[in-house]
């Protein structure tokens, strides 16, 4: 295991497991597959009557960073729709170096996956995943 790359934060947010299970009764799910290494993302979502994401959960077969996005990513969902995953997707975007700006929490930990061009597809996995259910 890379020690910069699997820094305290990441093993926190992998660990937290936050949303993660499958919903019983989804408005929507959607998954995605990272075929370059293997990472494996299902998305549940319940949407309430405007929209806007009420519950999520994911089931995540793949690694430590595509575990921690998701975590991080179910702790923020909650209350937003189309245009606020958008928005989360730019803090993780700019924590990875992909976009200019600083990163907000809990994306911010994502920052030494700069360095790991191969990696960064890991972190945004959960997303791409939850943009397909919202469409």
């Amino acid at each position: 295991m890379n020690d910069r790359l699997y820094q305290e934060r990441i093993v926190a947010l992998a660990k937290a497991k936050k949303g993660a299970g499958r919903l019983a009764s989804p408005t929507r799910s959607a998954r995605r597959d990272n075929p370059l290494c293997g990472d494996r993302v299902t998305i549940d979502i319940a949407l309430d009557g405007h929209g806007k994401i009420a519950e999520i959960a994911h089931q995540v077969r793949g690694c430590l960073l595509c575990q921690a996005s998701a975590s991080a990513l179910a702790s923020v969902a909650v209350g937003r729709d189309a245009a606020g995953i958008a928005d989360l997707r730019h803090d993780a975007e700019r924590a990875i170096g992909r976009e200019a700006g600083e990163a907000r929490e809990p994306f911010s930990a994502f920052a030494p996956v700069r360095e790991h061009k191969s990696r960064q597809e890991c972190v945004l996995l959960p997303f791409e995943a939850l943009e397909d259910a919202l469409s």
